[in-house]
């Protein structure tokens, strides 16, 4: 298995508790095959994270209503400049 989140590993943990060692491994695998969250890049995101990774000072910027929303990561989490489509 991959890294873990402290979450994961407690569901883990609490089926492991409840069905068994195997039985819960299994049961786990399959929720975390059903539950992953796969995010697809964005080409258009790519050439703003691309064009912005230089700036300097810029927190968060907008691009229109239904544009792309940028963000410079600070703290935990995902490090550098994210991108995200407005729907």
């Amino acid at each position: 298995m991959s890294e873990l989140t402290k979450g994961e590993i407690r569901k883990l943990n609490a089926l492991k508790k409840s069905i068994g060692d195997d039985l819960g491994k299994k049961a786990f695998d399959e929720w975390r095959k059903i539950n992953s969250k796969v995010e697809k890049r964005d080409p258009v995101a790519e050439k703003i994270i691309a064009i912005l990774s230089s700036a300097q000072g810029v927190d968060s910027l907008n691009l229109g209503a239904k544009g792309y929303t940028i963000y410079k990561s600070r703290g935990r989490g995902e490090k550098g400049i994210k991108a995200v489509k407005n729907t």
